[in-house]
């Protein structure tokens, strides 16, 4: 499939309220998540040569973003998106591996993290050498927490005092990546999933015992 992959420019604005439509839409569908983001955040991601687009010709494929946290210690891969109509092709790889690249040249001592309840997202990113750490680990600016407010389960992350979710926390950290990663190195996801699938309900049940005893 010959699919453009690579940084998102000014020409690339026309496809702003498109990406943002695709959010909703995708949200509404995984019953979780980020439901929006503004078009004018989006833009001045393009903008700011923060942005990864992926293109069919002129149709639009995938969509993300690079976010820097606490004066740039941390970096944030956000609002993964691909069509529907590109799924299931190894799209979202594709467009991870290079927005990763991206930072890793641009930020070579940044901590780069993701928080996200999506398996398949998990997979993605612990192939890249990425290992799920507490929130406790993650930037602690405020302003990357405010972003969770349009997330349906926020009210959970407040009653915990940003210290647990239903969001798993994973993080690649350089300082444990002094050589190029090999398939040898990489997370057995596929023997690590039931884990990362009962890890999850059990962080579930907890928060939902919380609920009924408060």
């Amino acid at each position: 499939m010959d699919i453009f992959i690579g940084e998102a420019t000014e020409k690339h604005i026309k496809y702003v309220q498109e990406i943002c439509d695709s959010y909703k839409e995708s949200a509404k569908q995984r019953g979780t998540g980020i439901a929006e983001r503004k078009p004018e955040y989006v833009e001045k991601k393009i903008l700011e040569g923060k942005a990864v687009i992926a293109l069919k010709g002129e149709q639009f494929a995938g969509f993300t973003y690079i976010e820097t946290w606490s004066h740039g210690e941390y970096v944030a891969h956000s609002g993964l998106i691909v069509n529907p109509e590109f799924r299931n092709v190894g799209l979202a790889k594709q467009i991870k591996d290079v927005v990763f690249a991206i930072s890793r040249k641009r930020y070579p001592a940044a901590k780069i993290f993701g928080i996200t309840t999506s398996l398949a997202v998990m997979k993605l990113n612990t192939d890249l050498g990425y290992e799920p750490v507490t929130f406790s680990e993650l930037t602690q600016d405020q302003e990357f927490w405010d972003g969770c407010k349009a997330c349906k389960n926020f009210d959970i992350l407040q009653r915990n005092e940003h210290k647990m979710c239903l969001c798993t926390g994973l993080m690649y950290d350089p300082k444990e990546h002094t050589k190029p990663i090999t398939d040898d190195d990489k997370f057995d996801f596929k023997g690590k999933k039931k884990i990362l699938e009962r890890l999850f309900r059990i962080k579930k049940n907890l928060l939902n015992n919380k609920d009924k005893k408060s």
